[in-house]
């Protein structure tokens, strides 16, 4: 398709088939150490920022999925978080469709 300017992150399949967009946020559990979020709230501190309590680093996804199901989709991305999106033992996931 020549001469088309496809927006940014936008391909020709995501125009012509329906989709849903999941977007998940993946954090340590409170109780597992968390060294990036103590560094991060170590350097916040010695910039100047006070009052900043426990600071927690984790991971953000979006994930578009085909189809409207809103049931089959949660169920889909509900699996991949738990299996290899995230580690259950040391992460806390949660996620919403759009």
């Amino acid at each position: 398709m020549a001469g088309i300017v496809w927006p940014r992150g936008v391909g020709w399949r995501s125009l012509l088939a329906d989709f849903m967009k999941a977007k998940i946020i993946i954090t340590p559990k409170r109780a597992v150490l968390d060294p990036q979020g103590k560094t991060v709230q170590s350097a916040l501190a010695h910039m100047g920022y006070t009052g900043v309590g426990a600071v927690h680093v984790g991971k953000y996804l979006e994930v578009e999925l085909e189809g409207t199901d809103p049931e089959s989709a949660r169920k889909q991305i509900d699996e991949a978080c738990h299996k290899i999106l995230s580690n259950p033992v040391i992460e806390d996931y949660r996620f919403e469709l759009e």
